[in-house]
């Protein structure tokens, strides 16, 4: 298996029945290769499909055409190979931080033993700069640290790939910063795959080494790849003093408009038929 070959998504298709019983593909002939190790962006205007595409990747949803290949294996249900990351942290209230990272551990590797379990746990949650609260409950927990768990189960599993939906969504600014650079730590440091959605043009340009520019749907495809040459690990001060940065911003910008343009220009022949 090539490593420029890790993940490939190849010509997936997404279709569900409207109201008459006919097939609207929301995603039609997606196509993107991801190398080992690789942080991926998706960005897009709302309703392009988006979440579709991950969450197709992560097995939760079944692919109408095409396929999924993932370290030479199809992808066709969920698996703690491939762990998400939503834009709610979807805690168990009943359960501390501790208890509720060490649920996936316990599904995911049933053959560690209780203090095994406990030390990853125990790591995962020191990474993502909550070693000081294990057996908080997460009403005790602000949504930025809520979210901290919720990383921290994720990464627990040890997956191959990292799928992130808007994981930063929900959250102030300075949290939201806060949170981009724990993960980026992270990935530096353990070098997993992941796709990051995204409605932050910037926080895709920070976080990605290249973005993927989905059109508008239905039918939304790859529209255009952008590769991020900043070298790793970010800077963030370094990145906003690079002329590159605002060139990588104005080239997504630019494409968003552009779709956008093409949107409004296709209702206008819509409204000039009927």
């Amino acid at each position: 298996m090539r490593e420029d070959r890790y993940l490939n998504i190849s010509d997936v298709t997404k279709s569900y029945p409207n109201p008459f019983g006919d097939e609207i593909a929301v995603v039609k002939g997606f196509d993107l290769t991801v190398t080992k190790g690789e942080v991926i962006s998706i960005i897009g205007h709302s309703g392009c499909g988006k979440s579709t595409v991950l969450n197709m990747v992560a097995g939760l949803i079944p692919v109408s055409l095409g396929g999924i290949i993932l370290e030479s294996c199809e992808v066709i249900d969920p698996g703690p190979d491939r762990a998400v990351v939503f834009q709610a942290p979807c805690l168990l209230p009943w359960l501390t931080s501790m208890e509720n990272v060490l649920l996936g551990l316990r599904s995911a590797y049933p053959s560690l033993n209780k203090t095994e379990h406990e030390e990853i746990a125990k790591y995962c949650l020191y990474q993502v700069g909550l070693d000081g609260s294990l057996k908080k409950y997460p009403r005790e927990m602000s949504g930025g640290m809520q979210q901290r768990v919720g990383i921290a189960r994720a990464i627990a599993l040890k997956p191959k790939v990292l799928l992130l939906d808007e994981p930063f969504g929900r959250l102030d600014s300075l949290t939201r910063l806060e949170l981009q650079d724990v993960i980026l730590n992270i990935l530096d440091l353990q070098k997993i795959t992941t796709l990051l959605v995204t409605h932050d043009v910037d926080e895709a340009i920070y976080m990605a080494d290249r973005i993927c520019m989905m059109t508008n749907g239905p039918r939304a495809k790859v529209g255009r790849m952008l590769e991020i040459k900043f070298p790793r690990p970010r800077d963030r001060e370094e990145i906003l003093e690079d002329p590159d940065f605002y060139d990588f911003r104005q080239e997504l910008l630019q494409f968003l408009d552009d779709c956008e343009a093409e949107k409004e220009k296709k209702k206008e022949s819509e409204l000039q038929l009927v």
